[in-house]
């Protein structure tokens, strides 16, 4: 990460508001760089979910389905599911745990007497452990049977893609292009 490159940018892009919450999550990330995965995982879910309203994508990007850039997220200090579990798992990256660690979980989210598309973040100890579920609608970190609210659908990260419990062999950015897509903008900004 350009630490410098992505100050710039964000001044440029959004101003002192967003430099400030920059410099508030470099600062999350010193302070939690030592800490056990459980502390980090608590401190990166409430920093997003206390930092970022939920705001819909044609409202925010007039754009049906748009996903963010941490940067972006934190510069608008708004997004939807997909930003908020983007933001999040690239910040645990970012503190050192590892992304078969991790998962952005594309899932049926039960609201009411219906069903609607959302994303989580989820954090596997192991291979066989059960996910956490890192989460803007609910900030409880809780394992995934205690969320039966949400139904998985797929779930992917930066090296593979899952579909029904399998590991699909093809790279999870031939099939999911905005993933491809927000994977580049990082990129350019220097988040990568």
């Amino acid at each position: 990460m350009q630490s410098d490159q992505l100050l710039k940018r964000m001044q440029t892009d959004y101003g002192d508001d967003g430099r400030a919450l920059l410099n508030a999550w470099f600062r999350l990330l010193a302070e939690q760089a030592d800490q056990s995965d459980q502390a980090k995982l608590d401190a990166v879910n409430s920093f997003f979910n206390r930092s970022i309203t939920f705001t819909d994508d044609i409202l925010l990007w007039r754009n049906k389905d748009y996903w963010a850039t941490p940067l972006q997220t934190m510069g608008m200090r708004g997004g939807d599911c997909e930003d908020f579990s983007i933001a999040k798992y690239m910040s645990l990256l970012e503190l050192g745990i590892a992304p078969d660690n991790l998962r952005l979980i594309y899932v049926k989210a039960k609201l009411g007497n219906r069903a609607q598309a959302h994303m989580v973040l989820g954090y596997f100890a192991n291979n066989t452990a059960e996910p956490l579920i890192l989460d803007n609608l609910n900030p409880a970190i809780l394992p995934a049977r205690e969320r039966p609210d949400l139904t998985p659908v797929f779930s992917f990260n930066s090296q593979g893609l899952w579909l029904g419990g399998s590991k699909s062999q093809t790279d999870p950015t031939a099939r999911l292009s905005r993933w491809r897509d927000v994977l580049q903008r990082m990129r350019d900004e220097g988040f990568l």
